[in-house]
């Protein structure tokens, strides 16, 4: 007895290709906009046709990017946030986020222009950045915009920030993950503080010591945020 030929089998329909993933994109986005499309100026018309991904509150949902920035712009707090840009350093992204989710009132880079924004999830497309090009620069542009310079660095000569009543206008100024601020820019600042900590370590991530910082002033001086939808 012989093998019978058996007949082929049809090859699997071919699977579409995915859209490149974007940090942009949230699983609570909103589907295109039912029409009549409403009668204002804020809104996309690119996002009300095809719909809105983006990872911002409801209350944005098929605004334009400028409009979202524009309604910021008019309740920004009395913070800014500055990060020496030496070295290649991831947290300066997750530092541009945490500052946009405080509402600071720009994010200063102080050295490199280029930095990494993979951290920062597109938030610094809604937070005013502006480049210094050196430590001198930068604290020659806040004396003349008369915004005191607060270093944050837990080295010799800090007072406790838990213990500190934070100016309401300001900017806190952070430096790189391991080496953290130079020299130059503690010397430079017009206050000194660091975070208070009970365990082992030495340090605590840049990030997020930059985050607990922006916290701080909230508690003391921003009023509760608006409702999220």
């Amino acid at each position: 007895m012989t093998d019978q030929p058996q007949p082929s089998q049809p090859s699997p329909p071919a699977q579409p290709s995915l859209p490149e993933p974007s940090h942009e994109r949230t699983t609570n986005g909103v589907g295109p906009h039912p029409r009549p499309w409403p009668d204002d100026a804020r809104l996309d018309t690119e996002l009300l046709e095809h719909g809105d991904t983006r990872n911002v509150l409801d209350h944005y949902r098929y605004w334009s990017m400028e409009a979202i920035v524009a309604d910021l712009d008019t309740r920004r707090h009395g913070f800014d946030v500055a990060i020496e840009n030496w070295q290649h350093d991831l947290n300066i992204g997750s530092i541009v986020r945490s500052a946009n989710a405080f509402l600071a009132g720009t994010v200063h880079i102080i050295g490199r222009r280029r930095w990494n924004r993979r951290g920062a999830m597109v938030t610094d497309r809604y937070q005013h950045v502006r480049n210094h090009p050196d430590v001198d620069a930068f604290l020659q542009a806040m004396r003349d915009e008369g915004r005191p310079v607060i270093a944050i660095d837990n080295t010799p000569g800090a007072t406790m920030l838990e213990s500190t009543e934070l100016p309401e206008r300001c900017v806190f100024l952070f430096g790189q993950e391991g080496p953290g601020l130079t020299d130059e820019a503690v010397a430079g600042a017009d206050a000194h503080l660091e975070i208070a900590q009970y365990g082992s370590t030495r340090s605590i991530n840049a990030s997020a010591a930059a985050a607990i910082v922006m916290h701080s002033w909230i508690v003391q001086h921003a009023a509760p945020p608006p409702p999220s939808s």
